[in-house]
């Protein structure tokens, strides 16, 4: 690895990538066309149907077609690079994208964090409280969470992509990732980066504790809900209402856990990549399937949806 006097001055930052066996670049740029392509089908998809079919005019469809828009985006701030390092084998990327990149991946990544605990609120208050679900989760209600949760992921984005690029980076221009995440990139500063651990580590317990706290108190209520009710199929009808939300709590949180919640000397950069990987690969392609697999709503509307397009076609 050769060492330049400072990164900075070169304009350029250079991905060490997903491997550096040249054998493994096609098959692995295959598997990775082949995620995103059923990421932005999938997720796209699901908006659009949402869109067009107003029985899924409700909260719980508007928060769901939010999180697949913000699972898209952050996905291709990540993959389409990646895949294009692998095709030519050019990892570099400039001083301006890599801030750009770790921006706007973070930014959205936050979104969905946030999002995640205001379908929790809504699949409480939907269980918990169904005749007054239409008065509480207003048009007006909704629109301010979700904006609530894009303007939280832009101001805390701001601070750790502006805390991470005042730094000298003068030990090499080497990211050992393959994209700008704010781990990686400490590891290659030459001034002081106490500051930015405390704030890194600060801000996610705060976002992790918060949003968990919420899912969590959100799903204790609803638990109580769903034990109180005589019905087996009120019950199994709330069971299946909330199974989708928390296997994506789940794939979600455990990676972000164990990628920020851990100090910078427990690192490895391998262990790093397979858990960014899945959170930013895997994780929004798997969404609208875990959305879709369990839900009648869905299902019904894309049959309708997929009957439509066959009648067209024919005629």
């Amino acid at each position: 690895m050769a060492l330049v006097e400072n990164s900075t001055e070169l304009g350029v930052f250079r991905l060490l990538g997903l491997t550096g066996i040249p054998e493994l670049r096609v098959s692995l740029f295959l598997m990775l066309a082949l995620i995103y392509l059923s990421t932005l089908l999938g997720n796209l998809g699901m908006v659009t149907l949402i869109l067009l079919d107003s029985r899924l005019h409700t909260a719980m469809y508007f928060f769901l077609s939010n999180l697949s828009l913000v699972d898209c985006i952050y996905s291709s701030t990540v993959t389409p690079k990646v895949m294009a390092g692998l095709l030519t084998g050019d990892q570099v990327i400039s001083y301006g994208g890599c801030a750009a990149q770790m921006f706007f991946f973070l930014a959205f990544a936050l979104v969905d964090c946030f999002l995640l605990a205001a379908m929790a609120y809504d699949r409480c208050v939907a269980v918990c409280k169904p005749l007054q679900y239409a008065t509480m989760m207003t048009v007006s209600v909704c629109a301010h969470m979700v904006l609530g949760c894009y303007a939280w992921g832009v101001i805390e984005s701001s601070i750790h992509t502006g805390l991470t690029f005042s730094l000298s980076f003068c030990r090499s221009n080497v990211i050992h990732h393959f994209f700008c995440d704010i781990p990686p990139m400490l590891a290659l500063s030459c001034s002081p980066i106490h500051v930015n651990e405390v704030v890194l580590f600060i801000l996610a317990a705060f976002n992790v504790s918060f949003a968990l706290a919420v899912i969590l108190t959100s799903y204790l209520f609803i638990l109580i809900a769903i034990l109180r009710m005589h019905s087996a199929e009120g019950r199994k009808k709330a069971f299946s209402t909330c199974a989708s939300h928390l296997t994506a709590v789940t794939m979600f949180y455990g990676t972000v856990i164990f990628m920020y919640l851990q100090p910078s000397s427990s690192h490895s950069m391998d262990s790093d990549q397979m858990a960014s990987l899945f959170y930013t690969t895997i994780v929004p392609m798997l969404n609208p399937i875990v959305y879709s697999l369990r839900n009648k709503e869905v299902n019904s509307a894309l049959k309708k949806a997929i009957e439509k397009c066959k009648v067209l076609l024919s005629t």
